[in-house]
């Protein structure tokens, strides 16, 4: 039985993200990337456990993993500090720290400022990471 929690439900992330658009968000300033958290999966393990919104809740807070929604005006632009130029763009899945970047809710949705070389690793498809 696979009893992991916190799997990343790629569908509702981009749902989501495909909503986001009606939602007054910040356009992030300087260096910053304005990062929304993954949706949690209802469910864990092949019997279909599900799990409490607590439990849900938490695990997306804990996430290490982000979908980049905006890039500030001077993300990425460091030739100096980026060479090969940017470590990701608006629409990808990123690896990031747990509870990293400076974090706030609209509309009941967390989302996140983090600094452009706070990104660690670009996900093709989220589906199957959990924290450590």
């Amino acid at each position: 039985m696979n009893t992991r929690i916190g799997a990343i439900d790629k569908q509702k992330t981009q749902k989501l993200a495909g909503e986001i658009g009606e939602l007054k968000l910040p356009q992030p300033s300087g260096y910053k990337i304005l990062i929304t958290l993954p949706k949690i999966e209802d469910t864990v393990g092949d019997a279909g456990i599900v799990l409490a919104d607590s439990t849900k809740r938490a695990e997306e807070i804990a996430s290490c993993l982000g979908f980049v929604v905006k890039l500030g005006p001077l993300a990425y632009k460091d030739e100096v500090k980026f060479p090969d130029g940017p470590w990701c763009k608006e629409g990808d899945f990123v690896i990031m720290r747990n509870y990293s970047g400076t974090r706030f809710n609209i509309h009941n949705e967390e989302f996140r400022l983090i600094n452009d070389d706070q990104i660690e690793a670009v996900v093709d498809d989220p589906r199957g990471y959990t924290r450590a």
